[in-house]
This record gives structure tokens, sequence and C-alpha cells, in this order.
């Protein structure tokens, strides 16, 4: 619906931008008819993950024109480029939609439009983000943030979620649910699903811990001894707040955990096991088939066709 600009900076990485450019740059005339008029604007000399450069890139002013723009991670959060921050102002005076996925939030915030908005950004980060930027509400546990015409997003599959919750707030449900079948992306994931009610405290303190140990064979009993609650009180919690249990919530971390690894190394399905928690190689095929419906290996297949059609 409308232009959609993708924000492209010197050091930007391939992966940051292969998102967008394969959700709204690639044409859907089975879904609908037309798609989105996507355009990459930045410096005519920047270059993507410091080898690909992409051609003749539009320049700010078509930026600022579109009616979505995108700024996805930066390089450096304490370097933000200063034209970059000075389009998205003026995008957001002109009436854009401002997305940003990941570390792109700083720029954001640089711009003053995140100051008495609740936001996320890369959860590794949001202290930093809170920090420098103490008007902002910094939620460091959602999947991502819709507060108005602004929307910000954690990690990079994260920014997967929050492109495919704009199609379905252009398009309706049946539409984004076509386009994330066609993405192998769980539908459970398209919305903020991940993040518990910023009022409830002690889920908001658990939920970083449990992201920084996903790799501990962690149990339910783990997790209410870390709240200092009982398992049962835990669980009651839970299922008020996420609407799961803690034992689903927990595998949907580790699945969450597994896709991002399996789009962002050439890690050994073993080893990604090893590193969510899973165990062993087969455990971590039968619940990821069961939850993203491919196996690991077909995911990663997937993902990185998407990325050789954006540099081809």
């Amino acid at each position: 619906m409308g232009t959609v600009a993708l924000a492209v900076m010197d050091g930007t990485q391939l992966l940051d931008i292969a998102v967008p450019a394969e959700i709204f740059g690639v044409p859907r005339s089975d879904l609908v008819d037309p798609w989105y008029d996507f355009v990459v604007c930045g410096a005519p000399t920047a270059r993507i993950g410091g080898w690909f450069q992409p051609r003749a890139p539009r320049g700010w002013a078509d930026f600022v024109a579109a009616d979505t723009v995108i700024v996805p991670a930066v390089r450096d959060v304490d370097d933000l480029p200063a034209d970059l921050v000075d389009a998205v102002h003026a995008a957001h005076e002109r009436g854009s939609r401002i997305v940003s996925i990941s570390t792109g939030a700083f720029v954001l915030a640089a711009a003053g439009l995140l100051d008495g908005h609740r936001a996320t950004t890369y959860w590794p980060l949001a202290d930093a983000l809170a920090a420098r930027y103490p008007r902002i509400d910094v939620d460091p546990t959602a999947v991502f943030v819709a507060d108005g015409p602004v929307l910000t997003s954690a990690g990079r599959t994260a920014g997967m979620h929050l492109c495919v919750h704009i199609v379905r707030t252009d398009h309706g449900d049946a539409v984004a649910n076509a386009l994330a079948s066609q993405l192998t992306l769980p539908l459970d994931r398209n919305a903020e699903l991940s993040g518990p009610d910023p009022c409830d405290r002690v889920l908001s303190q658990l939920f970083p811990w449990v992201a920084e140990n996903i790799d501990r064979p962690l149990t339910v009993p783990d997790l209410a001894r870390r709240a200092n609650m009982s398992t049962r009180s835990l669980t009651r919690r839970f299922n008020a707040i996420t609407g799961v249990t803690p034992l689903q919530w927990l595998l949907t971390q580790r699945i969450n955990r597994a896709q991002e690894l399996l789009e962002t190394t050439n890690d050994s399905v073993e080893h990604i096991a090893d590193q969510t928690g899973m165990g062993t190689a087969a455990t971590l095929r039968r619940h990821f088939n069961r939850a993203v419906g491919v196996s690991p290996d077909a995911y990663r297949r997937t993902f990185r066709t998407g990325v050789n059609q954006l540099v081809g």
C-alpha cells in the first residue's frame, strides 16, 4: 500500500535489508495486485556488508516522500548518521509511517520520535536505549511494538514479524496469513506474544534472564525459582499475561532463537540444538518442524534463497 522506502547506510549488513526487501520488494500478485512500491534510499556510495553496493539508490528526498520508511540496524549506536536522523525526522513531519528494525530504534530516538512512547530494540541494547533516552518507555521483552505511526522491533527475526504486521494492517488477516505461510513464519509470532504486560514486573525481569540463558536446559521449576514464586503461581501468571503455559512459552523462545541462528550463522543443527537448550538435533528437528512447518535445514535454505535473490 503506497511506497516503502528502506534506508541503507555504509556498513549496513545484508541480512538487515534482506527481510524488508523480501517482504515489500517482491511482487505478490497472487496475494494483492498491485503490491508495494519498494525503493532503496541512501548515499550513492553506501556499501552493504562492506562489499555489496546497491545500484543507484534513491536519495533522501525520496525517502522523506515515502508512505512508509524503514530504518534497519545501525552499525554503531554511538555514531548515528546525521543525514539519516534528519531524513527520519522530516519523514515523520510529513506524515510517513516510521519503522525501525533492531538498533534502528536509536535513530528514531535521536530524531525525537520515541519520547513518551513505548518502544523496543535489539534486546542486549535495550538498557542502553533506556538510559540514553529516559523519556522512552523501553520494553526489553517485546518482539515488536506498534505505537501509532511509529513501529519498532527487536532483532532481525523480530523485524520479519513486524513487516508482516504492517502487511496485516494494510491488507488484512487473510493476506498476512498467506504471506506468513509463504515465508514459513509461524502465525503465532505475528503479534506481541513474546513480551509480558509492561506492568507485570516479575515477568518483565524474568524474560530477559531467560533470553540470556536459553542455552541451558531450563525447566518450569527453574523459572519459578528465578521468579521467587511457586510453579503453580508462575503458571497462573503466565496464563493470565501471555495466554500460554510457561513450558509453551519457553519452547517458543527456543524455536525463535533457533530461527535466528539458522538465518544468521552456518552453525550445524547439532550446534544450534546445544545453543538453544534443545539438547539434541533430533529434539530440535521435532519441535521445529511442529512449530514452523518445515525442517531446520529447509528453513535455512528458504531464507538463504531470499538473500541470494536480493544480491542477484
